[in-house]
């Protein structure tokens, strides 16, 4: 694979101390999404973050039918396409059927291929559902872009191994991994740090999304009827904080200007105007932090 995904996978894994994925969670029109660009890229530029500008053209993964979804892939695509032409900005984007792969590739630096759509890949020639998700992670990789794999709710860390794998055998050596949290009990997950460790196994950068880890799944009830996502938006520092301690190599995070009038994941969107004062805490942890450095145990006798 040769040409620009390299480069930017190179860039994206020399970043000191991490780079940034970050953006509202979907698609809401092509000028909320120009100004959310505009913005993020001056907060990142100023304090020296590598970003990727993120936004979903389609959140099929919804908790209920009546979720917003985004304006689909060809509308979508048009717009994000913009926001590179405009602000000179890498941008990345999910898919969740093979089919969109070739679409999303001419115009997405970084692949993302969300947490429910990793999980039958280590219950291979088990499942009826393989060969869908085979066909999509092999779909994406022949793209020839980075592809970023999210770590499914109910999947191991060791998991993520075989994901990265199935993207090299592909012939796509750009491949990441992200946590996003563990399911826990009813609506709840947790961000187990050991993951963090773990997932390198996987030879690749390790990503950590401090958004969507704090999703509350079918926690909030809709005035109309129906349920939707809720979540700890005042958590995320906290788990923003372990992160960078541990020493990923990126951080995922999604923002909005209006997160209390979201369409889509409002309780876990970060608000805009506070993301300069909480990425600048970051930086000032990840720089005196040894996470991604082994610790050498000495297990000697201690002698007086």
């Amino acid at each position: 694979m040769e040409g620009p995904p390299v480069a930017l996978f190179d860039s994206l894994k020399a970043a000191k101390p991490f780079f940034l994925l970050a953006g509202p969670n979907v698609i809401e029109s092509e000028e909320h999404v120009l100004k959310m660009a505009k913005h993020i890229k001056g907060i990142t530029t100023k304090l020296g973050i590598p970003l990727v500008f993120k936004s979903s053209f389609d959140k099929a993964n919804r908790t209920s039918s009546k979720s917003f979804r985004g304006p689909g892939l060809e509308e979508g695509l048009k717009i994000l396409e913009k926001v590179k032409a405009t602000y000179d900005l890498p941008v990345v984007t999910d898919v969740h059927e093979s089919h969109q792969c070739e679409a999303v590739g001419k115009v997405a630096d970084i692949i993302q291929i969300p947490a429910f759509l990793c999980r039958q890949v280590q219950f291979e020639q088990r499942n009826f559902l393989q060969k869908t998700t085979t066909d999509l992670l092999v779909a994406a990789a022949k793209t020839g872009k980075i592809i970023n794999i999210k770590k499914g709710q109910f999947c191991a860390p060791s998991v993520m191994v075989n994901s990265a794998e199935k993207i090299r055998l592909a012939g796509n050596p750009n491949v990441m991994v992200c946590e996003r949290g563990t399911m826990f009990g009813y609506n709840d997950l947790i961000v187990d740090p050991r993951n963090f460790e773990w997932l390198r196994e996987s030879n690749c950068p390790v990503v950590a999304d401090i958004t969507h880890a704090l999703q509350q799944p079918a926690g909030r009830k809709l005035d109309g009827g129906g349920v939707a996502s809720g979540g700890f938006r005042e958590l995320i520092p906290c788990i923003a904080r372990t992160s960078v301690a541990v020493g990923v190599d990126g951080i995922f995070m999604e923002v909005h200007d209006d997160p209390l009038n979201a369409p889509c994941d409002g309780p876990t969107q970060w608000p805009l105007r506070n993301l300069e004062e909480l990425l600048e805490e970051l930086l000032a942890i990840a720089r005196i932090t040894k996470g991604k450095k082994p610790f050498q145990i000495d297990l000697t006798p201690f002698q007086e």
